[in-house]
């Protein structure tokens, strides 16, 4: 049983030591001056897609698509989960069938009522 969780603090190991080095790589090789540093204006100016902004850069976003997002998102991790239980089924005998079922449809019912307020209307 150790085994088991000796395989996951390695797995969390190398996971933070890739971090680290993902994060401290660029720092490094910046102080050593592989990366070359010629800061100017035009670099450091603010824009975006290559052309600088006009007008009042700060735009508020529509809630709605937020909504959106959580609705796809719970869509999506149904998804997820259902596919390695359909892959298992035969195996996994009735009372997964069971739990499934209660799963599609708490993400049902957080479906309706999404539907109920509205949400998934674009406007």
């Amino acid at each position: 049983m150790l085994a088991n969780y000796g395989t996951i603090a390695l797995f969390f190991i190398v996971v933070l030591l890739f971090s680290l080095v993902m994060v401290l790589l660029p720092v490094i090789l910046k102080y050593l001056k592989i990366i070359p540093s010629n800061p100017n204006p035009t670099k450091n100016s603010i824009f975006e897609c290559g052309v600088e902004t006009i007008g009042k850069t700060w735009v508020q976003f529509n809630f709605h698509y937020y909504f959106y997002a959580l609705v796809f998102l719970a869509l999506d991790v149904l998804v997820v989960f259902l596919y390695p239980w359909a892959v298992h089924l035969k195996s996994l005998g009735a009372f997964s069938l069971y739990i499934v079922l209660i799963y599609v449809f708490i993400i049902f019912i957080g479906y309706l009522y999404a539907w109920k307020k509205k949400v998934l209307e674009w406007k």
